[in-house]
């Protein structure tokens, strides 16, 4: 299979050298037609120049001779019946009778009749141009010809120079394709190189066409696919990076709930199991197992319940119901709940009355979720303090290591992996769904081994 270039300089040389034949044809034809034409119109000229001097002619066989002398033209004077009356180049004796000739003829309708004809006398082609006048009372026809062998031979001489001057232009214009093929070469060789680069992911290839418009077109329009296959690359790049996030963290949820499960569950199919194996077992004993039984139910139950409302949160598929309510009441209910399930721990409260018109019920979750973190990561006192409208839940526990900071408010998250203590990781998560629907947002400032302070503001939340 031929290639790009290689057809180009084939069609163009085929072109070029059709054109080359076809103007050659009509240029023979063109040139053969005007030098038979010329010679006609000095046969008609000299004709006349002969008509001229025939009335004083006496001998016309010595005046057709001195004519042809002095002008290399075959005459010939023939009479009204076609008889030579006198020839320069022959003898008139041995000639037909010319009445019936073309030129003749012609002559007679026209004022000028002309062929060209093979001279069977001299073996030549001649130019044949004839008169009819009067010579001396009586119709006679004056005759010129000339013989159109020297006049082809000048003419394929100067064809033959012609067509040296054509092959001349025929090499010319070959080395000129040659070239020219060689800067369609490389242009469609950069463009193949900068397409395998591209089809590398090498979009940093770089493309320099020089020699043709199009090419130049084509490596602008490559070039824009380029970016756009760049930002597509990078999409889908963050989109698998994505993807793999969501799998580890599906991976992080179905281990969580299965450990979380976990431990409810054996101990319900243990206290259950039991009770099925020890059918005389005391019914103090008995109802003991039951009410384990009904607690680690309702430990998963508020499990379920609290990953729900995670979900929900999350998908921003959950409305607010605001009222008005005591801020410092609600943090008094929040510390003394708190106080009663951690019995050997105290919460230290600094917050002054001040009235908030919010949801009561999403706030107080977030307190909750807020102080029951620090209690869980410390062991020593809490504290809740109001400073310049934002809440402050203090502890001095083990803090949170710098790096992270960032994702303890991810879902299923937890700083301490090997520590489950019946939760699954979602108590931060819902504090800044919670705060973000209430207008607000969640800080956190930590230093590793000394405890951390989580805080957020209720300028949103303040009564107007």
């Amino acid at each position: 299979m031929l290639k790009i270039h290689q057809v180009f300089i084939i069609k163009f040389l085929l072109l070029f050298v059709g054109t080359l034949l076809i103007t050659s044809l009509i240029s023979y034809f063109a040139l053969k037609n005007s030098i038979v034409e010329h010679n006609k119109t000095h046969l008609k000229n000299s004709i006349q120049i002969v008509d001229l001097g025939l009335d004083n002619v006496n001998n016309l066989d010595e005046y057709v001779s001195n004519i042809h002398k002095k002008t290399s033209l075959r005459t010939t004077i023939i009479d009204e019946n076609g008889s030579i009356l006198a020839e320069s180049n022959a003898d008139k004796a041995q000639m037909d009778n010319h009445l019936q000739r073309f030129e003749v003829m012609e002559s007679n309708t026209k004022e000028y009749g002309y062929i060209i004809r093979y001279s069977n006398t001299v073996e030549a082609d001649f130019l044949y141009v004839a008169k009819k006048i009067v010579y001396k009372n009586r119709d006679i026809y004056i005759r010129l010809s000339m013989s159109l062998a020297q006049i082809m031979d000048d003419f394929y001489s100067l064809w033959i120079k012609l067509l040296f001057i054509f092959i001349g232009i025929l090499i010319i214009a070959t080395i000129v394709s040659q070239k020219m093929s060689k800067k369609v070469v490389y242009d469609i060789e950069q463009i193949t190189s900068y397409l395998d680069e591209i089809s590398n992911k090498n979009y940093k290839a770089i493309i320099k066409t020089k020699y043709f418009y199009e090419f130049l077109q084509i490596s602008l329009l490559l070039k824009n696919l380029v970016k756009k296959l760049s930002k597509n690359e990078k999409k889908k790049s963050k989109y698998m990076a994505k993807l793999r996030l969501v799998n580890r963290q599906k991976n992080d949820i179905l281990s969580a709930i299965s450990h979380e499960f976990k431990n409810p569950v054996a101990s319900i199919m243990g206290y259950a199991q039991t009770i099925q194996d020890d059918s005389d077992m005391p019914k103090t004993v008995r109802d003991k197992f039951l009410l384990k039984i009904s607690a680690n139910g309702e430990k998963i139950s508020k499990m379920l319940d609290r990953l729900t409302l995670s979900v929900k949160l999350e998908n921003e598929d959950f409305a607010i119901t605001k009222s008005e309510f005591d801020l410092k009441v609600l943090c008094d209910e929040v510390a003394s709940n708190l106080e009663s399930k951690y019995r050997d721990r105290k919460i230290l409260l600094s917050v002054e009355n001040i009235t908030l018109f919010s949801d009561k019920t999403m706030l107080e979750l977030a307190l909750v979720n807020l102080v029951e973190n620090a209690l869980k990561y410390s062991s020593s006192d809490v504290f809740m303090e109001l400073k310049n409208s934002v809440i402050l839940v203090k502890d001095s526990g083990i803090g949170i290591k710098e790096d992270e900071l960032q994702n303890v408010t991810k879902k299923f998250y937890r700083v301490d992996k090997n520590s489950w203590n019946n939760s699954m990781g979602l108590g931060l998560a819902m504090v800044s769904y919670i705060l973000k629907l209430l207008g607000s947002s969640l800080t956190i400032e930590s230093k590793f081994g000394h405890g951390s302070t989580f805080g957020f503001s209720i300028k949103e939340m303040l009564k107007s």
